[in-house]
């Protein structure tokens, strides 16, 4: 994510800023202008903002355009839901405006079934299954809490799991429904991932009860993406948004020269710059005693995956009139 300054006094600003710390100027994010900018007045901010913490611009008043993509909350009663709720709606931020920055299609559920719609739901009384469908993104609001997220991720055996990384894995499922649309297209991810048409259930029966393949670091960007075709997709669609939105971030903050990823081939930036980045941010948390920010190799085959799912979304977002 880029860093901003304040309109008023100058001073770098962030994305999830409500106020300037220096001046107290009101800021929110612009969607339209993509960026963090001094707030008119109360009506301009979005009606969720007590409840989830949104810092979006509306014009009229009511909820902003990403607080409308969810379709159910957990109920105000729900004492433990609402605050993993709020975490989720951060995360959800970050991924709308990163969506819109790639020129990706962002638009709200209609009648007909068409668009994006976001149930995060509370597994307090129930049980919730994180997923996609048809462009309905699920979400267990108990992966916003960190002890039952951190269990979850030993007792799979992952190297990494966040909020932000589920959403940014399951928006993938319905960008490749988008993007993956023809023959061209299809046949050409089938090279790539895999027959996208083998029986799913089937695939998840076999992968939770034999696992992965051993060599499957050879070819997967996780143990996860063996699972089936969509999975792969969705897990390289995960990664390409980790890789652009760190590389942003890292150059903000003079961390890295410009990656040019707009101009450079994408297996080049990854291969020349997020690599040797992310190698010496796993150091820097190693001196600190803590785990590998990025804990993950990078096969050829798997930079050939993020480059060409890289390629679908670039393309998409050029040919939007």
């Amino acid at each position: 994510m880029r860093a901003f300054s304040c309109d008023t006094c100058g001073e770098q600003v962030y994305f999830d800023n409500t106020i300037c710390l220096s001046c107290d100027s009101p800021l929110g994010w612009s969607r339209a202008e993509q960026r963090i900018t001094v707030v008119p007045d109360d009506d301009t901010r979005c009606s969720q903002r007590t409840l989830n913490g949104c810092n979006w611009i509306v014009a009229t008043p009511g909820l902003c355009d990403c607080c409308a993509l969810t379709r159910t909350r957990p109920a105000d009663h729900d004492v433990v839901g609402l605050p993993q709720y709020y975490v989720a709606e951060q995360a959800k931020r970050r991924l709308v405006a990163e969506l819109d920055a790639l020129g990706l299609p962002v638009a709200p559920r209609d009648a007909q079934g068409r668009g994006l719609a976001f149930d995060l739901l509370s597994s307090v009384e129930e049980h919730v299954v994180t997923g996609h469908a048809d462009g309905v993104v699920t979400i267990d609001l108990a992966e916003s809490d960190d002890v039952h997220r951190e269990r979850v991720r030993l007792e799979m055996g992952e190297a990494y799991r966040t909020m932000l990384g589920h959403l940014r894995h399951e928006i993938g499922h319905y960008y490749e429904m988008l993007l993956v649309a023809d023959d061209a297209t299809r046949a050409a991810a089938r090279d790539l991932f895999g027959d996208e048409t083998a029986d799913y259930q089937e695939a998840v029966d076999r992968h939770y009860a034999d696992g992965p393949p051993v060599d499957w670091p050879e070819r997967y960007v996780s143990a996860y993406a063996t699972m089936h075709p969509f999975e792969d997709f969705a897990e390289t669609f995960a990664h390409v948004l980790h890789v652009r939105d760190g590389l942003e971030t890292a150059h903000a903050h003079g961390l890295t020269g410009d990656p040019r990823v707009a101009e450079r081939p994408f297996a080049e930036v990854v291969l020349d710059t997020w690599l040797p980045l992310t190698r010496a941010l796993n150091q820097m948390n190693r001196s600190m005693g803590q785990g590998d920010l990025y804990p993950f190799v990078l096969s050829a085959p798997v930079v050939d995956k993020l480059a060409y799912v890289h390629h679908l979304v670039t393309a998409s977002s050029r040919s939007e009139p």
